[in-house]
């Protein structure tokens, strides 16, 4: 028996909207949103944005991960610049302590070397005294003698030499462990001033260094026409015959002035004379009549004119 076309098929269902029973229950309504793909969440695929919320959560977590490495970095640099600074403290406290050290020890050894006994005063020596008394001197000044070098009073010395008049000038030196030497520089004639019946022996100043009954030889004359011994005359005349060179000086008589600028010079086994003038351009004054001494010395008597120079001249008697 043949069946009839399309016998036996599942029949499918008619197109567009099931009929509603008419018992009137409402139609179910099915959501049409798409379904998220979830093979899109698998790793290794796009996936979607993170919700503001999440991206907002995620910046304040890392911006705080980053602060707390911050603040460990900085503890870290103030505690190495901690252990710097503390180093640094220790070798300048050391150093210090050191230095103080030495500073302390020096000090003790000096101390004790300078008052002790071992550095006293034992021996002193004088020398460069021609026409004083060594002995004399150091008579003066050996009241020190067993005072510590260190302690040596210096003016007690500059009083004790004040009175000897012909010492120019002196120096000391201390000579460890227990010597003081003291180096004397007499005052040098420089002429004679007759007084009386005596002829004293002056300095450029006009200090008296030695008086005599003879003239001694060898040293001029100072005439005092017009004034004394250390006024501007008698300086104007020494200055004059401490210009001269000590060849011509020996040749000078006497010299003498009335005023500071009309000094005169005599000149020794002869009759020659010097017209000099005033004190001023000394050292020209006196090359220029050794020249003329090497010219005319032996020419007789005659005078020799420099108080001029640069126009000096010789003029026979």
């Amino acid at each position: 028996m043949k069946r009839p076309e399309g016998y036996g098929r599942p029949t499918a269902p008619p197109s567009g909207p099931r009929p509603t029973p008419s018992t009137g229950a409402r139609p179910r309504v099915t959501d049409q949103r798409p379904t998220p793909d979830r093979a899109a969440q698998r790793p290794g695929r796009s996936a979607r944005p993170p919700a503001p919320g999440k991206a907002s959560g995620s910046r304040a977590r890392e911006a705080e991960a980053e602060l707390r490495a911050a603040r460990r970095e900085r503890k870290r640099a103030e505690k190495a610049e901690l252990r710097r600074f503390t180093r640094r403290t220790r070798r300048r406290r050391l150093a210090w302590l050191t230095a103080g050290g030495l500073v302390v020890v020096l000090a003790g050894v000096l101390a004790v070397a300078v008052f002790s006994p071992v550095l006293a005063l034992r021996e002193i020596r004088i020398d460069g005294t021609s026409r004083l008394d060594p002995v004399a001197l150091q008579s003066a000044v050996d009241g020190q003698l067993g005072t510590p070098l260190a302690l040596l009073d210096d003016d007690r010395i500059t009083r004790e030499l004040g009175a000897f008049p012909l010492i120019r000038n002196y120096t000391t030196e201390v000579l460890p462990p227990g010597t003081l030497a003291i180096h004397i520089v007499e005052r040098q004639p420089i002429g004679i001033v007759q007084n009386g019946a005596k002829f004293d022996l002056v300095d450029p100043a006009g200090i008296v260094i030695e008086s005599t009954a003879a003239r001694p030889e060898g040293v001029p004359v100072i005439q005092l026409v017009g004034g004394d011994v250390g006024d501007k005359i008698f300086l104007s005349m020494t200055e004059v015959l401490r210009a001269l060179p000590p060849d011509v000086l020996a040749r000078v008589d006497a010299i003498a002035a009335t005023t500071k600028d009309d000094v005169t010079l005599t000149l020794i086994g002869s009759n020659q004379r010097v017209v000099w003038g005033g004190s001023q351009r000394a050292s020209t004054k006196a090359l220029e009549l050794t020249h003329l001494l090497a010219m005319f010395g032996g020419a007789g008597a005659g005078e020799y004119d420099v108080s001029s120079p640069g126009t000096v001249h010789f003029r026979a008697d």
